[in-house]
């Protein structure tokens, strides 16, 4: 196979067609003439022998080249028109020797310079400059050039699970059109790998206005159904009911059941606006709705899963009305066990009495302290419910998204009052954390369709470029030896923005450079830093928005990470940053710790170390790992490079398939209950 690879990838192939066959067409003896006046049968033998020995000398030379540059392509790759070049002369080679005899001598051509991965590279690149405006909207190259797999490396088969479980996750996110943060990403991801695995998955979210119809791979409008959502008017619980759509259909490969109400027959806009979060309506209404609407939906369509997939605060009443409300569902879907995971327990969905009513059912029925009662709200008129309680009060498995948080929630302050809610007996005994994972598809800088140029652990040659592109489309002064800080966070509270901040200027400082790509609510000190001090600065660049094709080209240009998370459940961009080869800077907390540990203090033997890391949260312990890491980029690149070919080999450690199987196993352990 290799040689033949070599055969067809000589870019002097597609040289002229006529100068290579008159070449070949006076090699025949046959067609020597006789000197004239006669010759000898010896000089006759003479000739014959001399062309022959001229012929096997060009044969020789000829196959000397094809070694050559076969030589030259093992480090690098072909594109289309070198393929295609070279198949046509090997089918011209195999055409005209084929019955020929012996030929005429003759001079090989010279092969021109096999070019270099990084040249063959970079001649489709499609160069940014600042003035484009937002170049990462169109492709960044005239032609797509993934890399091949590394010779010998073959795709890895999916290991099918003996036992197939018909899994239905219930969300308010799913990647990547209706997503806001990281449970996005991980319904998407989880789902993915387990229908891989062979289990049946299906995907229950909102049909939100803002989510585009055409983003749905075969969607079909399947059937409308009255939905019971109840109020409370004056004191007194009302029921009513809400005509409710189901469309389903495709996303990412996954099967989806879209719910959303008629708005042309109801009066209501729940869902309704140009964000996932953030429209007119009420949210704690909305998600009522829908939690009830799913449960309906399953039982009018004679659905009974193995497993209802829960997941954060807006499908907490799920569980708490699969198993106590008077519609009794349980008892229609006997064999069904709920599986809920708190992405982050910063939000726990605070919830009025009155409010649930939105399921259809009275909130009184769970204004009890052992199921969904606000402790902190015991005594006050009135007391409220808190819907994450609920969930994991009523669902038969509980986790969050690594052990790391999970420790904190149960031993630290990381759950807040909740944490006497996860330490009762029965609730710890079904309380877990399992390590998010990354879509490694979606997320691979060997054929990311979004990069300029592609690489992998062995071939990092594109990452310079896709530096340089950033650089150049970003207006950064273009300088392969800055370090190149990057932030892609949202950009709150708990993302640490005061320690951001300080970044921006100590990277400065030390000669490096730095992007922030996010949006939140915190954000006014870095714009302010942004449209002032650093206005016209050649090595700063903010972009206040959301594009997951600029957030790829970020992750493929950096250097550096930073995740100064005061607290991290998970954390998913540190994972993608090292599938990219793009060192991590991060603070010692939640999925963070669990995923990222110092090159220089790790003592472990769990994982090979793999960032920079700190302990703090004040300047003082930002600047230990992050002046440790821009001065070893700058003082050590062999190192460098060596430890980013490291880390992307180790890139299958966070894929989803390793996180699918610990799900798994929890799915079998509730089937059994």
């Amino acid at each position: 196979m290799a040689s033949s690879l070599a055969l067809t990838t000589q870019p002097w192939a597609a040289g002229s067609r006529a100068s290579r066959g008159a070449r070949r067409r006076p090699a025949h003896v046959t067609a020597v003439a006789a000197p004239e006046g006669g010759a000898s049968a010896g000089a006759k033998l003479r000739a014959s022998a001399t062309e022959l020995l001229a012929e096997v000398e060009r044969l020789r030379a000829e196959n000397e080249a094809l070694r050559a540059a076969l030589a030259g392509l093992q480090s690098s790759e072909p594109d289309a028109a070198m393929l295609e070049a070279g198949a046509a002369y090997a089918a011209e080679v195999a055409a005209g020797h084929a019955g020929a005899a012996v030929a005429a001598p003759a001079q090989a051509a010279p092969a021109p310079p096999v070019k270099t991965l990084a040249e063959q590279l970079e001649e489709g690149i499609r160069w940014p400059s600042p003035e484009e405006g937002n170049f990462w909207e169109r492709p960044p190259r005239a032609a797509p050039l993934p890399l091949a797999p590394p010779a010998g490396s073959g795709a890895k088969a999916v290991a099918r699970d003996p036992r197939a479980f018909h899994v239905v996750h219930i969300t308010a996110e799913m990647a990547p059109h209706a997503k806001v943060g990281g449970l996005g990403d991980v319904v998407t991801g989880l789902g993915r790998a387990c229908l891989s695995r062979g289990h049946n998955v299906e995907i229950m979210l909102p049909f939100y206005e803002c989510l585009p119809a055409d983003a749905v791979e075969d969607l079909r409008h399947e059937r409308d159904f009255e939905c019971p959502k109840g109020r409370t008017w004056d004191g007194q619980f009302e029921m009513s009911t809400l005509r409710t759509q189901v469309f389903t259909g495709k996303i990412e490969g996954c099967p989806v059941i879209l719910i959303r109400p008629d708005w042309n027959n109801a009066n209501t806009n729940l869902f309704r606006g140009s964000r996932i979060y953030g429209g007119s309506y009420n949210e704690a209404e909305a998600y009522l709705y829908f939690c009830r609407a799913c449960l309906e939906y399953l039982r009018e369509s004679g659905r009974r899963p193995d497993v209802l997939h829960v997941h954060e605060w807006q499908a907490s009443a799920v569980p708490m009305l699969f198993w106590d409300a008077p519609a009794r569902f349980a008892p229609d879907m006997p064999n069904t066990r709920v599986v809920m995971t708190i992405h982050n327990m910063d939000s726990s969905g605070e919830c009025r009495q009155d409010e649930f009513a939105a399921t259809g059912v009275s909130g009184e029925l769970f204004s009890t302290i052992d199921k969904a009662l606000d402790e902190r709200t015991i005594g006050h008129n009135p007391e409220r419910l808190c819907l994450l309680k609920g969930g994991i009060v009523y669902s038969n498995a509980v986790t969050t998204v690594s052990p790391n948080y999970a420790h904190e929630t149960l031993q630290g302050g990381a759950a807040g009052w909740l944490r006497s809610t996860l330490a009762a007996p029965d609730v710890q005994a079904k309380y877990s954390g399992v390590l998010n994972g990354i879509d490694t598809i979606f997320w691979d800088p060997a054929s990311d369709p979004f990069l300029a140029a592609c690489y992998d652990a062995t071939r990092q040659e594109g990452k310079a470029l896709c530096k340089r592109f950033l650089q150049e489309g970003l207006g950064l002064s273009v300088d392969p030896s800055k370090p190149l800080v990057a932030v892609v966070s949202r950009l709150v509270p708990q993302k640490g923005i005061h320690l951001i901040e300080h970044a921006v200027h100590r990277t400065v400082e030390m000669g490096g450079q730095f992007v922030v790509l996010g949006t939140g609510h915190a954000d006014g000190g870095l714009r302010g830093l942004a449209g002032g001090q650093y206005r016209d600065n050649p090595d700063v660049q903010m972009r206040f928005t959301y594009s997951e094709a600029l957030a790829h080209q970020i992750f493929a240009a950096a250097d550096l990470l930073l995740v100064p998370s005061l607290f991290e459940p998970c954390g998913l961009t540190q994972m993608i940053a090292l599938r990219y080869g793009t060192v991590p800077v991060v603070r010692s907390t939640g999925g963070l710790a669990d995923t990222v540990k110092d090159v220089d203090n790790y003592q472990g033997n769990d994982m090979q170390p793999n960032g920079f890391v700190f302990d703090g949260i004040d300047a003082g312990s930002l600047n230990s790992a992050l002046d440790r890491a821009i001065r070893t980029f700058k003082q050590r690149p062999e190192w460098w490079a060596q430890l980013r070919g490291r880390i992307m080999a180790d890139a299958d450690r966070w894929s989803w398939d390793t996180a699918a199987g610990s799900y798994v196993d929890i799915y079998r352990q509730v089937s059994q209950l």
